[in-house]
């Protein structure tokens, strides 16, 4: 196969089906969405079918837990793909509302409209789901995209744009408005990466050497967070229950995931009461822990962390553990350590709450929640399309405004400029 010539193909007709897509109606969009929810839950059987072939390839090649448990599609995965798709229908069609248009000294009338960004591309390792999410996401703010999925998944994700292109067919839009690279080979990304005349954004999700990569590479804007090393502190004046209740649901709900907890912070004064009950339930769990000495004592047989410790994504059962004195020790240790992607204080103390919510300087900052409340869909956003952890254009779970844009509309009535 030429693999220059068939991503240039590709993004010829994802250009063409952009300008397309970007004109139609709401209506059409939201018919589109729920027929391709329809044609996902109608090949459930099939997809689970197809997705176990891939879990078996990807067990006998020694593909990593967290990424064996990103793979896998279950029934309630496959459900809350065609939820996702049917919650971003119901959602308000951002392209062409404008901004109140003020009238200038001049007598020009001015307002801003939200306009689709194109052409998205989007390159995701191990998750299936992130085709149907992006397909839906992009669709509805009008834009075209092109998928590369990771070689583990092909088959999954093959069969899921089939489910897209029949949704798309049945609706009477444009099949290319969502395509999927069919290769594997890896000289695809990198061709992809190149193709600026027709891609207008690149969003990567997966690991830390994939995000590297496109960012280091890419000749159009990236969207992208590299890791997340997530936190939660439990402060002098957080209701044990809460915290305990937080502290394990963010660890434990799901070890692979971007928003899991990877390093525990506790106030001083609590840290005792804390541990004796949150300690054995770890342990029950069989998370291990890596703590600092005072924890040590408190917990007994734990490993000593390290700043490295620290600074890692585990997206495993591990975590690290660190008792500060109080909640400016917590924000400098976060400061230090945090990947910027979401950071939790439980408390009931109002002015640490405000402290904490003000200065924490990440793209979800948390009140007495769980870090695994930190995605699209539990926002409302109805899917992502992945968390951005840059300052510029969207930060947090990318929804539809993140894949949008403006442009300034002028209203004249022969208006010259003297």
């Amino acid at each position: 196969m030429d693999i220059n010539k068939y991503i240039n193909e590709l993004g010829e007709q994802a250009y063409a089906a952009s300008r397309e897509v970007a004109s139609v109606s709401t209506e059409i969009k939201n018919t589109a969405l729920n027929a391709i929810a329809k044609e996902i839950i109608k090949n459930k059987d099939d997809l689970i079918k197809i997705n176990d072939q891939d879990l078996q390839t990807a067990k006998k090649s020694g593909l990593e837990t967290a990424l064996l448990d990103r793979l896998e599609l279950t029934t309630a995965r496959i459900d809350a793909m065609a939820d996702g798709l049917k919650q971003v229908a119901d959602l308000e069609d951002l392209i062409g509302k404008t901004t109140e248009y003020v009238e200038q000294a001049s007598g020009i009338k001015v307002g801003r409209m939200r306009v689709p960004l194109g052409v998205i591309g989007i390159i995701y390792e191990s998750r299936p789901n992130v085709t149907a999410d992006a397909a839906g996401l992009c669709l509805k703010s009008g834009n075209a995209t092109i998928l590369r999925g990771g070689s583990e998944a092909i088959h999954s994700n093959q069969a899921i744009a089939n489910c897209i292109r029949a949704g798309l067919k049945n609706t009477g839009l444009p099949e290319n408005a969502v395509q999927l690279i069919e290769t594997t080979e890896r000289e695809a990304v990198g061709e992809l990466l190149r193709m600026s005349d027709y891609v207008d954004v690149i969003v990567p999700r997966g690991g830390k050497g994939l995000i590297e990569r496109v960012s280091a590479e890419a000749r159009m804007p990236v969207i992208k967070h590299l890791d997340g090393i997530c936190h939660v502190y439990i402060d002098d004046e957080a209701d044990i229950e809460k915290a305990i209740s937080i502290a394990y649901n963010a660890k434990t709900q799901r070890y692979g995931t971007c928003n899991t907890m990877e390093c525990l912070l506790i106030a001083r004064s609590q840290a005792k009461t804390v541990l004796e009950k949150l300690g054995p339930m770890y342990q029950e769990a069989e998370v291990e822990i890596r703590g600092c000495e005072e924890s040590k004592k408190i917990l007994g047989n734990i490993k000593i962390a390290t700043d490295e410790d620290y600074a890692t994504e585990y997206l495993a059962p591990i975590m690290s553990l660190k008792i500060v004195s109080n909640i400016d020790e917590a924000m400098q240790h976060i400061d230090k350590f945090s990947s910027k992607h979401t950071d939790t204080i439980v408390t009931e103390n109002k002015l640490n709450a405000d402290r904490f919510l003000r200065e924490v300087d990440s793209s979800s900052v948390m009140l007495n929640a769980s870090t695994r409340f930190a995605d699209g869909y539990e926002y409302g956003l109805g899917a992502e399309i992945g968390i951005s952890t840059d300052k510029f254009h969207a930060r947090g779970p990318v929804g539809l405004e993140g894949l949008t844009s403006q442009k300034y509309i002028v209203l004249g009535d022969g208006n010259i400029r003297s």
